[in-house]
């Protein structure tokens, strides 16, 4: 046992490296997961930034489209609007601290050629009162054509009128834009950046919305032509545009850089669709105005669109990733991975001791089941022996009262027998001569009969002389008897006749029924009691069922008691079974079965060894 013990828990090289192996496997798993936990964490706050980025443009770019809108609303409304008007509409806006990325809102007079003179000498006369003096204006640049877009009003108020009069029909992809915009009676945003204004990473962008004569109809393209005076338009800066947007993220290092992905023309006049336009970069430089573009594994990039008045822009967002990593975050998948290791070696350790202990626990099983089974054997044998024992000890005792019985009857009886024929005689003989002596004859000749009858009750109980005579016979008389001496009422059903039976069997079974019915009159207070005898393939079934108290609950096993035991073991030594059925209040049933018909006349070693047995239910 002691080799079995060390060799269950001994470690082999094998189990030493599968071990370790295991350990470092489930240690790296866990550094990569871990990683890709933090990775992924820092990749979603990181778009978190980058979409409430995106959400603060887009509020700023609808605060000045509105803006845009009211101020052409305003002109829309009014009959007669002059330069002061608008000049001190637009001062009391307070640009500068309510919209600091606006550069400056003008207007631009719709004008034919038939009305080009009128306009002009109103224009001259408007800047001579506005600036004081006479200014040669005209529209620029010169030239006759069929109409006329010229900037009439400008905010804030230029130091000199050079920018008045400007005609931006003039443009052949703006006038077309202008136009559809007259047209549709819709807001244009311009995707290509103000030459005059705009150095390398500081663009500058416009929007303009087209404004109708007051109190005209506009269902229809017709009638907005009809009823256009002009367009209102502002030029905003885009790096003040987009000032703070950055800062209000907590991430050191974040770039982004905002494209204008629709179809336009670039600061050259060519035509730029299908290539996205960079209008900021927030690393741009005036020499270097857009870098390329972040990359690689240790970056984050993200690209969310933006809807500008129609045109498509697209912001790119990156950052390195360390950006986005706190000092335990560097350190905790190392930390999970050392944990997942030793953790991995001590589970390992603790399932290989479990293992180990399982596999000496079985050792230990099959030594202790082989030495249980030996056990099992010579406990069978001396069963075996037991039984045999228990069954020549019946057969003796049967022999023994047989035979005291058959010399009870040979030599008493017949003694008896010629003890009372001589007082008979005597009696005979007395009777009217001696009185006396005849009375004590007649007293002596009774007490003959009734140490008679005594003798043969004792030749009965010791072997009923009925057995000779067969089973069924002997079951009946004791059944007679059983009734006659308690009064208990007593059924027989027995439908094969007498049954030829080998002595020790027909005992036996004599001998079982003797025994339920003295338990019946002890403990079962029944007043009713049925036996029934049957024969069926060779096996002969014998039950006593009656209408009492039933078994209490332990009475089979009661110390002391040794009826049921008793019957039990008789009908094992025949190789039969034994059933006792009992319910509270409901009465006992016994029911022995064994084999009668076509077997030796000595069964017991042969049928104990085919497995017989008994139970009780």
């Amino acid at each position: 046992m002691t080799t079995t013990l060390r060799d269950a828990f001994s470690v082999t090289r094998f189990s030493f490296w599968a071990g370790a192996l295991l350990s470092s496997l489930v240690g790296s798993l866990l550094y990569m997961v871990t990683a890709h936990s933090i990775e992924g964490d820092a990749e979603a706050r990181f778009v978190n930034h980058a979409k409430h980025a995106q959400s603060v443009i887009s509020v700023r770019l609808k605060s000045y489209t509105d803006l845009l809108r009211a101020a052409g609303s305003m002109l829309q409304s009014s009959d007669i609007m002059t330069h002061r008007r608008f000049h001190e509409y637009v001062r009391g806006l307070e640009l500068p601290r309510n919209y600091p990325a606006i550069d400056s809102m003008n207007f631009a007079a719709y004008v034919t050629e038939a009305d080009r003179a009128a306009f002009m000498d109103d224009l001259r006369e408007e800047m001579r009162r506005h600036l004081g003096s006479d200014a040669q204006l005209d529209i620029s640049p010169p030239g006759i054509r069929k109409d006329y877009l010229p900037i009439a009003y400008f905010e804030p108020d230029p130091d000199k009128p050079t920018l008045y009069g400007i005609d931006l029909l003039t443009n052949r992809y703006f006038s077309k834009q202008l136009m559809d915009a007259r047209d549709n009676g819709t807001l244009y945003a311009a995707g290509t950046p103000i030459p005059a204004l705009s150095t390398p990473n500081n663009i500058y962008l416009g929007m303009r919305t087209p404004v109708y004569q007051f109190g005209m109809p506009l269902d229809t393209v017709e009638e907005r032509r009809a009823a256009y005076v002009g367009s209102l338009g502002i030029a905003f800066n885009m790096p003040k545009l987009l000032h703070g947007v950055i800062d209000e993220i907590p991430i050191s290092g974040l770039r982004m850089t905002l494209y204008d992905i629709g179809s336009g023309v670039d600061v050259n006049g060519h035509d730029a669709s299908g290539h996205p336009q960079a209008l900021f970069d927030s690393r741009g430089t005036h020499a270097d105005p857009t870098p390329a573009l972040d990359s690689g594994d240790d970056v984050f990039t993200t690209t969310l669109p933006l809807n500008f008045n129609g045109r498509p822009w697209k912001t790119v967002y990156s950052v390195r990733k360390t950006s986005l990593y706190t000092e335990f975050d560097t350190y905790y998948p190392k930390l999970m991975m050392g944990f997942g290791f030793l953790g991995s070696i001590l589970l390992y350790a603790l399932l290989h001791t479990l293992t180990s202990s399982r596999r000496a626990a079985l050792a230990l099983a099959q030594e202790m089941t082989s030495e249980l089974r030996e056990s099992q054997s010579k406990l069978q044998l001396s069963h075996q022996k037991l039984r045999r024992l228990a069954d020549h000890a019946y057969q003796i005792k049967e022999m023994e009262r047989k035979r005291i019985a058959r010399e009870i009857h040979d030599d008493l009886g017949q003694s008896l027998l010629a003890l009372r024929i001589e007082a008979e005689l005597l009696a005979g003989r007395t009777q009217g001569t001696h009185s006396h002596l005849h009375k004590r004859a007649r007293a002596t000749l009774l007490q003959i009969d009734t140490t008679i009858k005594s003798v043969r009750q004792i030749i009965n109980d010791l072997r009923p002389t009925v057995l000779d005579l067969g089973l069924s016979a002997a079951v009946e008389w004791q059944v007679n008897q059983f009734q006659r001496r308690t009064g208990i009422q007593c059924d027989i059903q027995d439908d094969h006749g007498e049954i030829a039976l080998p002595d020790h069997c027909a005992t036996a079974f004599f001998r079982i029924l003797q025994e339920s019915l003295t338990n019946i009159v002890r403990h079962a207070n029944a007043t009713r009691v049925k036996v029934e005898l049957r024969l069926n393939g060779g096996w002969l079934s014998l039950t006593v069922r009656d209408n009492g108290c039933g078994l209490p609950p332990g009475g089979r096993n009661k110390y002391g008691s040794f009826g049921l035991v008793g019957i039990e073991e008789r009908i094992v030594i025949l190789g039969g079974t034994c059933a006792v059925f009992s319910e509270p209040d409901g009465g006992t049933t016994v029911t022995v079965s064994a084999p009668v018909i076509g077997g030796p006349e000595q069964p017991v070693l042969d049928l104990i060894e085919r497995g017989s047995g008994s139970s009780v239910i």
